[in-house]
């Protein structure tokens, strides 16, 4: 019975002093806790132990060993059966029909049939062996019984004691009694021993082949990231894909899904099969899960690639080895070889490797460029490794404009007629008026005699999003930037994109993150070649590649942002694409701007000499012998066509629509008039400088 407590405390109302009074209060005591149930602590016990890692960790022990005796004993039924059947030969004839193998096929049942007549005259001779057995046995003891006589014979007439006749029979039978002896005393702990002994040994052959459930495997061995891709685990992969008709359809194949493969051939650093999936399946149902397709195989999902062949209702698999795609590829042929030229009308420039190991090369000859990616993920880069490349060969011309301006392009100073670097509206108002002149020197080429050649003029522009969003308008209210009619940049893109190609006039555009504002639709798909590093969403995939490269598997939103640069999504004709596909992936050789430097020093060493213009000039009076003379620069001698290209990059509105003739009417009677070198007009620099030299002393000069 419980006890009452009695509390001593003060009235709260009144002063808190030594003269108030004093309250008792009595305050019954709380009643005592409920005991707990018996069988409550015992589950809550239970439950503890249960649950404890400790207890876990030795039931995975326990059913670990237990699996690998019974694993061990269905392997080691398995290999007796394979062994006394054919069994094996005729899984591997089902295997190599399946994979379409005819000759594999056909050898394997030669083997069979082999393995069944040796089977056969085994079997006969089991029917005569106990008779012949047995006469063996009898002439083999008749003639040692012969020996040992004969041997004891001989052992008397030396001994002269005819008893040692029957010696050596004697110690023979008594050898044999102890032989009886021995096994009677091994026999019972043999029979202890054995079954334990047996069981061992099937333990073994368990655990070497790891016969037991996954989770109570060790976690070394649990993880098998990396292993190698085999039939089984592929059809495994698909059937747990989460497509009810894809795993119905694996469970009622007779053969458990072989037939849906293809032969696994090995593609550079990983494997390459293809799967044609069952009636009532479709191509994007196992697209749209590369992720759990690629978890399914113990891969990363950028490790696994989908596209789509030409065959009907078929899906191409290209699987990694595990970490392949983490490991650099090698340096460009660029760097390592230094007595590399470039060929712009029948070479290919070394771009890197695709997804196989073999070299990927890109042809530039008369196409448009366009390549596009998230910031950071090596546009520029690999936008620079092909005008590296062609600018090995000396007949093509470049007019540039860097609209990041940090010097990613400064190597091409003194290589490209014109260069103009840097983002803001200014440097955007020059790169338009650089891209304007390209397409009066267009203009000027289309109207030239059928039939003339004229070397290629690449005009490339990085960043080019910057010109697309710029919101500046002309002196006529015309906007540089936007995408309508009457947007001084996207129309002369537009105008190049149309007929530039038939006159080596290209247009070359690196651009980040495409929307329908900084990338329109009509440029993007004016592009010959189409290229995309990593991008956020496949909207932004389509934009950059076309909707036919994406249905047909290219996927560069799905590389991964900082982890895969310089890895890009190609479609092009001018790449070696694997037959029914529409795009390619390719790993692009890393260039720095050192070995950047190296090259284009190659690069103008080929070259006269080239004056590279870093503005376009404009409504001011020009002095032409004067620009004559810096675009001529400290060559010795200039082509009159380059001279005029030049003249038209330095200013358009003023020598946009010259032609030899307005030439040769300004420089006539100065003494520096074209003349021909090697069948073909030129100017020089030499005469050139005596003409301004004789004419600065007559004081006299004229303007345009």
């Amino acid at each position: 019975m419980s006890e009452n407590v009695v509390h001593l405390h003060k009235p709260t109302d009144t002063p808190a002093d030594d003269t108030a009074p004093t309250v008792l209060t009595v305050v019954p005591d709380a009643p005592p806790a409920r005991p707990v149930p018996l069988w409550v602590r015992s589950g809550r016990a239970v439950k503890r132990v249960a649950t404890d890692e400790r207890t876990k960790n030795t039931g995975r022990v326990v059913v670990r060993h237990g699996a690998y005796v019974a694993g061990g004993a269905r392997i080691v039924a398995r290999r007796t059966w394979d062994g006394r059947t054919g069994s094996r030969y005729e899984r591997m004839i089902r295997t190599a029909e399946a994979a379409g193998n005819l000759e594999a096929a056909e050898e394997w049942e030669e083997r069979l049939q082999r393995f069944r007549a040796a089977r056969h005259h085994r079997r006969m001779d089991l029917l005569h062996s106990p008779v012949e057995a047995a006469k063996g046995v009898a002439v083999g003891a008749g003639m040692s019984i012969g020996v040992l006589v004969g041997l004891g014979v001989v052992m008397a007439i030396n001994n002269g004691d005819v008893a040692d006749v029957i010696t050596p029979l004697s110690a023979t039978i008594d050898f044999i009694a102890l032989l009886i002896r021995i096994v009677q005393v091994v026999w019972g702990p043999a029979l202890t021993i054995g079954p334990f002994l047996a069981l061992l040994a099937l333990w073994s052959v368990g655990r070497k082949q790891h016969a037991a459930p996954a989770w109570a495997l060790p976690a070394t061995v649990r993880s098998s990231e990396g292993e190698p891709i085999t039939p089984s685990i592929v059809v495994k992969a698909l059937r747990d894909l989460g497509v009810p008709a894809l795993r119905n359809a694996i469970k009622e194949m007779g053969d458990a899904g072989a037939s849906m493969l293809g032969p696994i051939r090995i593609a550079g650093c990983g494997i390459e099969v293809d799967v044609t999936l069952p009636s009532g399946v479709s191509t994007n149902e196992v697209q749209n899960r590369r992720r759990k397709l690629a978890e399914n195989l113990t891969r990363h999902e950028h490790e696994v690639f989908i596209t789509i062949p030409e065959a009907a209702r078929t899906v191409r698999l290209w699987v990694a080895d595990s970490g392949a795609l983490d490991e650099p590829i090698g340096p460009s042929p660029l760097v390592t070889d230094e007595t590399m030229t470039a060929d712009y009308a029948k070479g290919r420039a070394p771009w890197g490797q695709d997804l196989r190991g073999d070299a990927a090369a890109l042809s530039l000859y008369q196409r448009h460029l366009l390549i596009t990616g998230l910031s950071n993920q090596g546009k520029t880069v690999a936008l620079r490794a092909l005008a590296l490349w062609v600018a090995l060969d000396k007949s093509v011309q470049f007019l540039m404009g860097d609209l990041k301006g940090v010097g990613d392009w400064a190597m091409f100073d003194g290589l490209a007629a014109t260069l103009i670097q840097g983002p803001t509206d200014e440097h955007v108002i020059q790169v338009t008026e650089m891209v304007e002149g390209a397409v009066e020197e267009m203009n000027r080429r289309i109207q030239a005699p059928p039939g003339t050649q004229f070397p290629a003029l690449i005009v490339l522009v990085d960043e080019a999003q910057v010109a697309f969003m710029c919101p500046v308008k002309d002196e006529d209210k015309r906007p540089y930037g936007g995408s309508k009619a009457n947007s001084r940049y996207f129309m002369a893109v537009r105008k190049i994109h149309n007929q530039g190609r038939a006159v080596n006039v290209l247009m070359w555009q690196g651009t980040q993150d495409p929307t329908d504002q900084n990338l329109p639709k009509l440029v993007r798909e004016g592009a010959h070649t189409r290229a995309s590093l990593a991008l956020g969403t496949e909207s932004q995939a389509r934009m950059a590649l076309g909707d036919k490269a994406v249905d047909g598997g290219a996927a560069p939103n799905l590389l991964r942002p900082g982890l895969d640069q310089g890895t890009l999504v190609v479609a092009s004709s001018g790449i070696d694409v694997p037959k029914g596909q529409s795009s390619i992936t390719v790993r692009t050789h890393y260039i720095d701007d050192t070995a950047a430097e190296a090259i284009t020093d190659r690069a103008k060493a080929l070259r006269d000499g080239v004056t590279t213009l870093h503005a376009i000039e404009r409504g001011e009076d020009r002095d032409p012998l004067t620009d004559i003379a810096t675009v001529v620069g400290d060559a010795s001698r200039v082509l009159t066509q380059d001279v005029l290209k030049r003249l038209a990059a330095l200013n358009a509105d003023a020598y946009g629509g010259w032609s030899f003739i307005d030439l040769k009417r300004v420089l006539d009677g100065t003494g520096a008039e074209p003349y021909k070198s090697d069948g073909r007009m030129v100017i020089g620099r030499d005469r050139l400088t005596r003409a301004l030299t004789n004419r600065d002393e007559d004081g006299s000069a004229s303007t345009v």
